[in-house]
């Protein structure tokens, strides 16, 4: 098997485990690159991985799946952060990328992208999937880079 995904996809997706990622996109082993975190959140280390894949490994696609009733809905990040700064003398260098509605999340992460000049945004999509329903909704295209 090769290490460049068939379909040519990368997908960003949250680290949730009621994500299914391959399954909801009916995708099989070296189809595409899946990459997690908390939130599916666009951070250095996702454009990092991102601009590596479509450079070196053929992807075009770009994917972002975030989810209804996310962990990240539910933290205070100043909290969070001052709890983690009184337990070890450092407050994290690294946002949590708390959001209150996963839509407008998505919305935001796909213009990040766009506004990224390392990576190629033509063939950009969003969706949020509704852990109640487990219905998958298309969020509004972002703008392309011009």
């Amino acid at each position: 098997m090769s290490a460049a995904p068939s379909l040519r996809l990368a997908i960003v997706a949250c680290m949730d485990v009621r994500l299914n990622v391959a399954e909801l996109f009916g995708l099989q082993n070296g189809e595409a690159h899946i990459l997690r975190n908390a939130g599916g959140v666009i951070t250095d280390d996702v454009i990092r991985s991102l601009c590596l894949s479509q450079r070196l490994l053929g992807t075009q696609e770009i994917i972002l799946l975030h989810h209804t009733d996310c962990g990240l809905q539910k933290v205070n990040e100043d909290e969070f952060k001052a709890d983690l700064e009184s337990e070890h003398g450092v407050a994290p260098s690294w946002p949590l990328g708390v959001f209150d509605d996963p839509y407008t999340d998505t919305a935001q992460s796909m213009q990040r992208l766009v506004d990224n000049v390392f990576v190629e945004t033509n063939f950009l999509r969003g969706f949020v999937y509704d852990v109640t329903d487990g219905q998958i909704r298309e969020v509004a295209q972002a703008q392309t880079s011009e």
